[in-house]
């Protein structure tokens, strides 16, 4: 009887089940920040925590941030946490600054949102819990997806002049940002 056990084949199971291994292991998960209605009160103005706290939505066209053209990366407003960068950013006509994927998957929560007339995908911050927007299967490629995000939930963190030409900031290394 022939024996269909390719050793060539085995070994590369074996090492792509070792770097799957590896790749779960390397990724820390994200620490969740807790804090009281009465602390987030505090700490953001009344729009922001209309919308990070209450799930609201700002006014379309409204944010400072639709037009904001500059290489950069957008972090949630309620806890500092690198959602999105400008590479990711693109023009929706929504009236919300729209990107197609976030910086790092793990950095947003998602669940199913049924309080309008249609069932959505609502997009909230991992760290924090804060409602970022929504997520909707209308996007560009390579994702085909549209993050559709309230302005005033991000704060932009530009480039370094001097770092411009980088094909994409490192947010680990935070000093390549002003």
């Amino acid at each position: 009887m022939k024996s269909y056990f390719n050793p060539m084949l085995i070994s590369c199971a074996f090492t792509f089940m070792t770097d799957m291994q590896a790749e779960k292991e390397t990724h820390t998960p994200i620490e969740s920040i807790v804090k009281s209605e009465a602390e987030w009160q505090q700490e953001l103005n009344s729009e922001e925590y209309q919308v990070l706290r209450k799930e609201g939505t700002e006014r379309a066209g409204t944010s400072e941030l639709l037009n904001e053209k500059r290489p950069g990366i957008y972090t949630c407003t309620g806890c500092n946490l690198p959602l999105f960068t400008s590479l990711t950013k693109f023009e929706s006509g929504t009236g919300w600054p729209s990107y197609h994927a976030p910086i790092d998957s793990r950095h947003i929560g998602m669940k199913v949102d049924r309080k309008l007339w249609a069932t959505r995908t609502e997009v909230h911050c991992s760290r924090c819990g804060g409602h970022l927007g929504h997520v909707f299967k209308d996007g560009p490629n390579p994702t085909g997806l549209r993050y559709c995000i309230n302005g005033v939930a991000l704060d932009f963190i530009p480039m370094k002049e001097e770092n411009i030409g980088q094909k994409e900031p490192d947010i680990t290394h935070r000093d390549i940002l002003d």
